[in-house]
């Protein structure tokens, strides 16, 4: 297997190269996971070790998608994932898992993870899982969990879009204003990401 080079400069855009020359299996997961790993090896995003998935999942997506690479575990961030934080864990992975497209793929349930850890990070999701744009995000949410995306009207942010979602669903109303068209808050939600 062949590590993953060091190159000169921390620069996402080697590392994206790199990966991709190393593709074992082409998909449209495919596109956004060497995004995602070129961010996570230069220390960009809020993905943890082993990108927060399991040590099987981390070592089943290495094997489907690249498997001529050794990946090393650790983030180069060091960053580190707390659950505990996140009671609606359980929650979230049911909602996307009931609305994926690929329910049988492996890297439905990998692509699951990812957004769920990403949920955990303190920027817009698309960041914390270290693509590139809010595009990026949309798109990968269209291909993996359409319904998901096809809900998403308004154009709202993905992490909050996702939680309104479990609180709809639980009967659960947070928010200020009888709609978001004339809550306070509503640039916050659907205003630009950058």
């Amino acid at each position: 297997m062949n590590a993953i080079p060091k190159f000169a400069l921390p620069d996402r855009e080697k590392h994206y190269r790199y990966f991709r020359c190393h593709l074992a299996r082409l998909s449209p997961n495919a596109e956004w996971l060497c995004r995602m790993l070129a961010s996570w090896s230069v220390g960009l995003g809020a993905l943890p070790d082993r990108l927060g998935l399991e040590a099987a999942d981390f070592h089943g997506l290495q094997q489907e998608f690249f498997h001529s690479l050794e990946i090393p575990a650790i983030a180069p961030s060091r960053r580190q994932v707390d659950f505990s934080r996140m009671l609606e864990r359980d929650d979230l992975i049911r909602y996307l898992q009931t609305r994926s497209a690929y329910p049988e793929r492996a890297e439905t349930g990998w692509v699951t993870s990812l957004l769920v850890v990403g949920c955990l990070g303190d920027d817009h999701l698309w960041q914390d899982l270290g693509l590139w744009s809010r595009q990026d995000l949309s798109e990968l949410i269209d291909y993996n969990f359409p319904q998901v995306a096809a809900a998403n009207t308004g154009d709202m942010k993905w992490k909050k879009f996702l939680y309104k979602q479990l609180c709809d669903a639980e009967g659960i109303y947070v928010c200020r204003a009888p709609s978001c068209e004339v809550c306070v808050d509503y640039p916050r939600c659907f205003g630009p990401e950058n």
